[in-house]
């Protein structure tokens, strides 16, 4: 399912609206910290207890389909919903194409550059802002509207990370990183550019541990001044390590996303997730995630205690 009986027939009106009431609350003492703000705020609709009854409610008022109700149903479930060979792969290899000449160009610079032990280069943060075929995809109907249903609101498109390889990044949440005042009002979009073997460092995932209590910087003794001064290595010192306990903690068994080209896996705010690692360093994992907030809500990142840009500039 393509959702491509909404885009070809589109609505004469959205049919989510911004997180409401606006809750543009600036954080005590001026630090973006999910400790300085107050508690409070809407919860999204399928983090709620009654969100069975209420995705029930909604089908039969025709506010959202069948299949939309199903993603519904998983992501209250799951925390994650795959669409499978949503993307088209013509399209995939042109927006790639694209990205390499960028690449090859300078305008994009990545986190790490290939070697001699490495051939492939590292990640690339926010690539759409250089190469339109990029910013056509974080911003396609096809991925926004479901996104929108998750979340119950609008979704305003944010951020992409896209890369070669796998991250080989321990488990972890989003929310740490890119934060939604209420909490909740994010999700990610991942997207196969590739078919992706157990062996390339795939996509890990931990069923149902969007539903544990987040965990901010604030919990692990990060404040502004120490990740100043030594960066990630206070989180890798001391959130990573609490994450960890916490899934053995719950027994929590990971599951591993071998993708298809063309596939998509959406997840939640808290979802806890990361890369395994790659069996070969030059096997890849060609992915984009693209990353969405509600409109309406505050966004900002609780590691670094500072507003995203697109608070900074009133969205």
């Amino acid at each position: 399912m393509r959702f491509l009986d909404r885009i070809l027939h589109p609505k004469p009106r959205a049919r989510f609206a911004p997180v409401a009431p606006d809750p543009r609350v600036e954080p005590a003492a001026g630090e973006f910290r999910a400790a300085r703000f107050p508690a409070g705020g809407p919860v999204p609709w399928l983090d709620r207890p009654d969100a069975p009854q209420a995705i029930a409610r909604k089908l039969a008022a025709g506010a959202i389909t069948e299949r939309e109700a199903a993603l519904a149903r998983e992501w209250v479930r799951d925390g994650v919903v795959l669409l499978e060979g949503f993307i088209d792969g013509a399209r995939l290899d042109a927006a790639w194409s694209a990205y390499e000449r960028a690449l090859e160009a300078g305008a994009l610079t990545p986190d790490a550059p290939a070697s001699e032990t490495d051939p492939l280069p590292g990640r690339v943060l926010n690539p759409h802002f250089g190469v339109p075929e990029i910013d056509a995809l974080l911003r396609d109907p096809a991925l926004v509207e479901p996104v929108s249903v998750l979340l119950g609101a609008e979704a305003l498109p944010f951020q992409t990370i896209m890369g070669h390889k796998g991250s080989e990044q321990r488990a972890h949440s989003d929310a740490i990183h890119m934060t939604t005042y209420p909490l909740g009002y994010l999700a990610a979009a991942w997207i196969a550019f590739e078919d992706i073997s157990d062996d390339a460092g795939p996509l890990v995932y931990y069923p149902g541990s969007h539903r544990l209590p987040y965990v901010f910087s604030h919990d692990v003794g990060i404040d502004p001044a120490t990740f100043g001064e030594i960066g990630y290595t206070a989180y890798a010192e001391r959130y990573e390590p609490r994450i960890a306990a916490l899934i053995a903690e719950h027994h929590l068994e990971p599951r591993t996303f071998t993708a298809r080209k063309g596939d998509v896996l959406m997840w939640h705010a808290n979802i806890l997730h990361g890369g395994a690692p790659r069996a070969r360093a030059g096997s890849s994992r060609r992915a984009l995630v693209c990353h969405y907030f509600a409109r309406g809500v505050v966004t900002y990142h609780d590691l670094a205690a500072t507003p995203s840009h697109l608070y900074a500039a009133g969205r």
